[in-house]
Parts: structure tokens; sequence; C-alpha cells
């Protein structure tokens, strides 16, 4: 863990950001009581993956979350993650909703924040931008996986755009 000038502590770790697809539709015909108790029961299913991962949840923030994890433990995340998004449709079926899980997760340096736990960088917000509509891996989390645990992923590669050379517009892989 290094440093930053500003006393921040700088770490590598895997950024995972999950949302529920389709979320808003199936809360806008639930009651409020209702509604509460699935994102209650919701809630405690991401605790129990965060922490069989042995990662944190920096906040929950609706029906999304931001998470970091040891890359140590990069096959361990991935499969709580994936257990998470197999198990998380079942879950809300009862109550009729259709809505399912969309997982980003990607690797990189981070700062921790000084006033309350967070993780701030421009490598969050790689993670955030992680193109998928379910369960997508950035070529640095996939390199911190063993041998056996990248045998679960199959290389996609996004279409190729071309942008002004003038337009300084990031593509959703670009660092910042």
């Amino acid at each position: 863990m290094d440093l930053l000038e500003s006393g921040r502590q700088k770490r590598r770790l895997l950024i995972a950001f999950i949302d529920l697809a389709g979320f808003a539709r199936d809360a806008e015909r639930t009651a409020d009581d209702r509604l509460a108790a699935l994102l209650d029961r919701y809630y405690e299913r991401i605790g129990d993956a965060v922490a069989q991962a042995g990662g944190t949840l920096v906040k929950l923030i609706g029906d999304g979350a931001l998470m970091v994890f040891p890359p140590e433990r990069a096959d361990d995340t991935v499969r709580a993650l994936l257990e998470l998004r197999d198990a998380i449709p079942a879950l809300f079926a009862t109550d009729g909703w259709h809505s399912g899980l969309v997982v980003k997760v990607h690797a990189g340096d981070v700062a921790r924040g000084a006033k309350r736990f967070d993780v701030i960088g421009g490598e969050v917000n790689i993670a955030a931008r992680l193109p998928t509509r379910g369960f997508a891996l950035s070529a640095e989390a996939f390199r911190a996986l063993s041998p056996e645990g990248r045998k679960q992923f199959k290389k996609h590669t996004l279409p190729v755009t071309y942008l002004p050379i003038s337009d300084r517009r990031p593509t959703p892989m670009t660092k910042l």
C-alpha cells in the first residue's frame, strides 16, 4: 500500500459494480413496504457474497453497489459474484420481477477516502463504464485470476469505432 501526497492510501484492488437491470420498471409496480423488504434481502445477499470473497462493501446505491476485493482473492471474488448473479433473478422472481444482475469487475490502483471509507480514482470509473448487460471482467481483472479461473471466460472484443482526432472524450476502456 502506497501513501499518497494527500495522506490517502493507494492500493491495488479488484473493483466491482453491480446493478439490477430492469429495477425501475419492476419497482414502479411494487408497494413501498414490499420494495423495502425485497431490497433488504438483496442487500443481505450482496453482503454475504462480499464476505465470502474477503471483500469490502463500499456503498449501496439504490439497486446498485460498489465493492472492492483483494486481488489475491480474484478467483473467490469471481466465484462469489457469479453465484450472486445467478441467485438474484430467483430472489426477485417470487414477486414477479424480471430483473437481472449486471456485474462489472476491474482491477487497478485506487485511493482510499480520507474522511470515510471510499475508493477514488480513474480505475473506479473504468470499472463503472465496462460495457455489458451481464457479467464483464476487464483485462486487468482477468489477469488477476489463476490459470484455472481464467478458463471460465472467453475474450470478447468490442466493435471498433472511430472518433475524430480532435474529440478528447475517453472511450470506455481509456484510463483517465
